[in-house]
């Protein structure tokens, strides 16, 4: 005689109301993460392209005073976001969503909103900062003015 098994109901596949919950949960703190990334996208890609242009912009003037033996200056106008290098004739434009600030040397202002960095054969500079902001975020472009190293800090 063989085994006689008993037969009964098939269970049910399913999820529990605690598992649910908790998948709700983990849905909810990820959009309150990404959220804010996708709506400040596209500024927060410009600003940090506005960042590094304005950092090359000062790299190179770095590198051309050390090159020539001779001073360039990076001469920033704050309320037409744009800068523009010592004899270069392209002035380099930044978005208009973007607002920029700049802390420079007393003997560096040119005007109200106009301002320059001033970089020596030597390589140090006068030092200062351009702040670059969207929004909720900023970037400052920092050229320490003793070396003339041109840093980007969030």
């Amino acid at each position: 005689m063989g085994r006689q098994q008993k037969v009964g109901p098939i269970p049910q596949g399913g999820f529990t109301l605690i598992e649910l919950l908790v998948v709700v949960v983990i849905m909810a703190m990820a959009y309150a993460v990404a959220a804010p990334m996708v709506s400040s996208g596209v500024s927060g890609t410009e600003l940090k392209a506005s960042a590094r242009q304005l950092a090359a912009g000062l790299r190179k003037a770095r590198s051309d005073a050390v090159a020539k033996r001779q001073e360039t200056t990076v001469t920033v106008d704050v309320e037409g976001r744009q800068f523009q290098l010592t004899g270069d004739q392209r002035i380099h434009r930044l978005p208009k969503s973007v607002a920029v600030t700049l802390f420079t040397a007393q003997s560096e202002t040119v005007s109200a909103g106009t301002g320059a960095i001033r970089f020596f054969p030597d390589g140090g500079s006068t030092g200062g900062r351009v702040t670059v902001t969207s929004h909720d975020r900023k970037y400052e472009v920092d050229v320490n003015w003793l070396t003339g190293q041109v840093s980007i800090f969030e």
